[in-house]
């Protein structure tokens, strides 16, 4: 396994006195989970935005949270070989946070998230440096490094004005993004809003060139919005219920030649383009003779499904929010070998406990907040045999990961895939069998 050798983690020598109003000298030693340089100061972790490993700033304590601190960097004193111009002019301290490492050279960020991968599961997953160099492979590059976003989403601050997400809090206006496709650019150019009860407002553009504006609403309003533009308009009420305002009610989709319908409220992964990437390996993953039944839980609108129900003999899809539920409905028509089940993930497999139900494989693709054990039990009484865990957060990842061992599982492999160039996010499928 190609690896990037790390700084060592024990502190550099103190310059300075330890003071919050005084500037110190830092010498970055690792990526943190999180995007930011890790450096240590006083014995103590000290987390630093819009640095690389192996670089000294000079920087400004900011902030404490219980033994942690967060600085600002004010003056870079060396700089690392993988350190590059950022390409928009919304990057930087203080501006947009919604990409974190545009100052990094891509091939350096690829090596930098496995190393946080690795680091996450050694500390949360306790797993042991053999085992980690046994599975963990190289991260796969994103079949696009720029414009591969195809959803915008904005929040809106105080003032009304829609923007990103600010480095350290509140909500940055922007006129340009290179990680979002152009013509959602050049839709947000033209809008001209002011919608009282929005509160966030999302930007779509699909397969098939079609756009949608989606706000999400803080109460319940009769809705009065026009618009001359060629796009649709949809609402999400505060109970989460799409409405249809104008033109279409959800947006397509094409995957490995499957098309799929989304509607407004219902998730799904914003690189289309890399979605094939993960497919691929979640169908390696769980290795298909053709007759096992299979589970796919968190399914939304029925991705994994699609290209499951192909290779075995029945599966079970389950999701627990009703309009993708329906959009699964729609996108597995015709495939008579697919159960679509509405319902918590939770309940739905201790009912299936209780009726004695045996499953081979799995597919999990849990929210950013993993399994957790609950349902990792119920998976081990469903007899699932092969399980391919689909992963955007190595925290809950690691969590998982040590849950899952000790419920009897063996971790065989594990791919990171980079569908968020640009920024410290990290996908993964993570292969465990028994």
């Amino acid at each position: 396994m190609s690896k990037r050798k790390r700084a060592s983690k024990k502190p550099g020598p103190n310059r300075r006195s330890a003071k919050r109003d005084r500037p110190v000298e830092l010498d970055i030693s690792d990526m943190a989970q999180g995007g930011r340089g890790l450096a240590r100061f006083d014995g103590k972790p000290v987390f630093v935005p819009y640095t690389i490993p192996g670089e000294s700033v000079t920087a400004e304590i900011t902030n404490r949270r219980g033994s942690a601190l967060f600085a600002r960097g004010m003056r870079l004193r060396a700089a690392s070989a993988d350190r590059v111009a950022p390409r928009c002019a919304h990057f930087g301290p203080g501006r947009c946070w919604e990409c974190q490492w545009q100052h990094i050279d891509y091939p350096a960020q690829l090596l930098l998230k496995q190393d946080v991968l690795a680091d996450q599961l050694s500390r949360l997953g306790k797993l042991p440096d053999a085992l980690i160099e046994a599975v963990l492979r190289p991260v796969l590059p994103a079949p696009e490094q720029w414009a591969y976003n195809h959803t915008l989403r904005l929040s809106r601050d105080k003032s009304g004005a829609w923007g990103l997400r600010r480095d350290g809090g509140g909500f940055h206006a922007i006129e340009e993004c290179p990680v979002t496709h152009p013509d959602l650019l050049a839709l947000l150019e033209e809008l001209d809003l002011d919608y009282a009860p929005a509160r966030r407002m999302t930007l779509r553009r699909g397969s098939d060139g079609r756009l949608m504006l989606i706000f999400e609403l803080s109460a319940e309003v009769e809705p009065q919005l026009t618009t001359d533009l060629p796009l649709s308009v949809n609402l999400i009420l505060p109970d989460r219920e799409p409405v249809n305002l104008i033109g279409d009610a959800h947006s397509l989709y094409a995957i490995a030649g499957h098309e799929f319908r989304v509607t407004a409220g219902s998730s799904f992964r914003s690189n289309v383009a890399g979605i094939e990437l993960l497919v691929d390996h979640v169908v390696a993953a769980l290795q298909l003779q053709g007759h096992e039944r299979a589970l796919d839980l968190y399914a939304g609108v029925g991705v994994f499904s699609a290209f499951l129900a192909r290779r075995t003999a029945l599966v079970t899809l389950v999701e627990s929010y009703p309009p993708a539920v329906t959009d699964a409905d729609v996108n597995l028509a015709g495939m008579d070998n697919v159960d679509v089940v509405e319902g918590q993930v939770e309940a739905v497999l201790a009912d299936m406990t209780g009726e004695g139900a045996r499953y081979d494989v799995a597919v999990v693709d849990p929210p950013s907040s993993g399994l957790g054990p609950e349902v990792i039990q119920l998976l081990s009484r469903l007899s699932v045999a092969r399980l391919a865990y689909v992963s955007g957060d190595p925290a809950s990842l690691a969590r998982d990961s040590l849950r899952l061992i000790d419920a009897g599982f063996q971790l065989r492999n594990l791919q990171p895939i980079d569908l968020a160039p640009q920024t410290y996010y990290l996908s993964a499928v993570a292969t465990f069998a028994r």
